[in-house]
């Protein structure tokens, strides 16, 4: 396998690229890798996949608000 140096990386950057690593569990090194993949590899949706997998998050929320507790959060955050 090859091995990459990245020079010159912002120290703001390597933080939050810290951050995201340590927020998905991942070394830096990995999340690095991931990161890459994703951009490289370019992953088409599956509409009927993507439907699915939304569908299943739904069947594990136990909480559903209502459109008026959406309005109300919504309006509680306007000046």
């Amino acid at each position: 396998m090859a091995t990459m140096t990245i020079k010159n990386m912002p120290d703001d950057l390597y933080e939050m690229l810290k951050a995201q690593a340590k927020a998905n569990r991942r070394s830096i090194n990995n999340e690095v890798i991931t990161l890459i993949e994703r951009s490289v590899h370019n992953y088409p949706i599956d509409p009927k996949e993507f439907i699915a997998e939304a569908r299943a998050i739904r069947e594990r929320i136990k909480y559903v608000i209502t459109d008026e507790e959406l309005e109300q959060a919504i309006n509680e955050g306007r000046p």
